[in-house]
């Protein structure tokens, strides 16, 4: 048991353990940016159709959009921009892990496909906070269509030279883990963070096995060779500067030339 102020004063870090708590998408903003209040959101608008009409017994769909809207304040389950990072503008996208637990539906992966446009367009680098349950149950193949949508974006960042950071944060999981957020050029993981594809009921009910408690942590999968480094939250904001610095020495060019034109909007999402 801690001290609240001095829990929240650590980054939301456990002074005993090194346990890192979640944290809310402006939470984390403020922790990369060198001035938070610079962010400029993007897209703010963009928020969950109801393509599916999807029932579950504890209500609709819409009603569990618009019950995560009044706990986070957000429309959607990222938060996308840009500010200074390390001296230099970046394009920032944050996923809010209380909106129906950061998972990507129509309007997600559409909010990040447009942040990597933005970032073309603009020449910035591009780094993203995840932290998400994976596609979005509600919305069936609408949400699993885009992970090959984000994908594609972020490919096409990288045909540009530009570099994209991403920071896996505690639980970055499916439909994330296996596409926008493992294509970036440099990874980086939170102490303790679970990272992988299925959670731990899904690979013990398919296997019939407890996997153990290491498994999957952002230090094992690091071993594993699918991220790049594991990072201190304290450390976060100079890592990712000093990294950006690396892959892009030079501020981008103010005029550069605009990438093809976006293909139309998800139908799952609206704007």
């Amino acid at each position: 048991m801690h001290y609240r102020p001095e829990f929240e004063a650590s980054l939301r870090v456990c002074p005993a353990c090194n346990y890192h708590d979640r944290m809310t998408a402006a939470e984390r903003i403020a922790l990369l940016l060198d001035d938070p209040p610079s962010f400029r959101e993007l897209d703010a608008e963009v928020t969950a159709a109801d393509p599916l009409e999807f029932q579950r017994p504890s209500g609709s769909y819409p009603d569990r959009v618009a019950k995560a809207r009044a706990l986070t304040t957000r429309n959607e389950a990222v938060v996308c921009g840009a500010g200074s990072l390390g001296g230099r503008t970046v394009a920032l996208g944050v996923m809010e892990f209380g909106f129906i637990a950061g998972s990507m539906g129509g309007a997600t992966g559409e909010k990040i496909t447009r942040l990597f446009e933005y970032a073309l367009r603009r020449r910035l680098p591009v780094v993203t906070v995840t932290a998400s349950g994976g596609a979005r149950q509600d919305e069936g193949l609408f949400a699993l269509m885009q992970m090959a949508r984000t994908t594609a974006a972020a490919a096409r960042l990288g045909e540009a030279g530009l570099p994209y950071v991403c920071v896996m944060a505690d639980p970055t999981l499916a439909g994330v883990t296996a596409s926008f957020a493992a294509v970036a050029d440099v990874i980086i993981g939170e102490p303790g963070a679970t990272i992988r594809f299925a959670g731990s009921r899904v690979v013990q009910g398919t296997l019939r096995r407890r996997a153990p408690v290491e498994d999957h942590t952002a230090e094992w999968v690091q071993q594993q060779g699918m991220i790049d480094l594991v990072v201190a939250r304290r450390e976060l904001r100079r890592t990712v500067a000093r990294v950006i610095a690396a892959l892009a020495p030079h501020p981008a060019p103010a005029h550069a030339p605009s990438p093809p034109p976006r293909p139309a909007a998800s139908p799952a999402a609206r704007v």
